[in-house]
């Protein structure tokens, strides 16, 4: 059987803010698999801020997306041709061949997933790279001891959605987030578990931060870099702990983007920032999916996710994620007919 597979490329580098004019849809024929290949036809894919900065020629620890060639990134799936007989068609899979309909994988390139635990959109989100983050961040990178003040900026993102109640598990007394817009800030208290939030839109995240944490925090998990990181290094309290994860406020920016104006903070109250990239904390993928999954059965640990359908979506859900117009973990559904 020929399939036949629409995929996003890169069209062009932006510089600033990307465009719809940035990015082409090809349509391209997926070639039979050979020995120890499968084709997966994708039934989710995973859109993520990080890409943005896969899209500038500069070395990183991920390589940028090449011109005229598919992207790639996290995507779920199910093989529907295999030339590999522990992977027999109607195994669910996830693997990196993403932006596309249809992939040809080596078996080494995919893993097999249990969907009798969770649904397969979750190993994308909650279960996947997504809630491994938060889990990585709050345990090896700012650990968090019981009692501790946790805060984290963007907290109605992917990651920012499932902090709060993997740092109730850890023993957090008390969460604080940062969101934009009320709904965001509503949402953040009543569906993710914060115990208060603040709209950084409203121009006084500092004050409002200090209000809402009047304790200070230990540990600040940053998503967002700028404005936040300057307001976290004056409420953090002595020998806290910052985990640098993201820095979203710099994303689009033309140059370096302003930084923290106060880092000397960091000296006198004997701070640990730490940045960290989640592909160097695989170790602790079976932990934390184990741990996870028994929190979503018993209702500890929810799943937010932020869904559209079909490729043709991709690109407008990945420029939405970048304007913050997302709640939760951004997922393109291609269902198949």
């Amino acid at each position: 059987m020929v399939f036949t597979s629409r995929e996003i490329q890169l069209r062009s580098r932006p510089r600033g803010e990307p465009s719809d004019d940035d990015f082409a849809t090809v349509t391209v024929e997926v070639p039979d698999p050979g020995p120890g290949q499968v084709v997966v036809a994708n039934d989710w894919l995973s859109v993520d801020p990080y890409m943005r900065g896969r899209m500038d020629d500069v070395e990183s620890y991920i390589s940028p997306f090449a011109l005229g060639e598919t992207m790639t990134g996290g995507a779920v799936g199910t093989v529907v041709a295999s030339d590999t007989p522990d992977l027999p068609t109607g195994t669910v899979v996830r693997h990196f061949l993403g932006w596309r309909e249809h992939a040809l994988l080596d078996a080494g390139q995919v893993e097999v997933l249990d969907t009798a635990i969770a649904p397969a959109s979750a190993y994308l989100g909650v279960l996947g790279t997504t809630g491994l983050t938060a889990y990585v961040g709050l345990t090896e990178i700012a650990r968090v001891d019981p009692g501790d003040t946790v805060f984290v900026s963007a907290a109605s993102g992917a990651v920012g959605s499932v902090i709060p109640r993997i740092a109730r598990h850890l023993g957090a007394k008390r969460v604080v987030g940062s969101a934009g817009g009320a709904r965001k800030v509503r949402r953040a208290m009543e569906d993710f578990g914060y115990d208060a939030a603040v709209d950084y839109k409203e121009g006084t995240l500092l004050e409002d931060l200090r209000l809402a944490a009047p304790d200070g925090v230990d540990v600040y998990f940053d998503n967002v870099g700028g404005t936040h990181l300057q307001a976290a290094l004056d409420v953090v309290r002595p020998n806290g702990r910052v985990a640098l994860c993201g820095a979203v406020a710099h994303y689009n920016a033309e140059g370096r983007g302003p930084g923290p104006d106060n880092l000397y903070q960091a000296i006198k109250k004997r701070l640990t920032l730490r940045g960290f990239i989640i592909g160097d904390h695989r170790h602790l993928a079976a932990e934390y999916t184990q741990l996870a999954a028994g929190w979503l059965a018993d209702g500890s640990l929810t799943r937010e996710e932020t869904v559209t359908t079909g490729i043709d979506t991709a690109v407008s859900a990945f420029l939405d994620i970048l304007k913050g117009g997302n709640t939760g973990k951004t997922l393109i559904h291609l269902p198949r007919t």
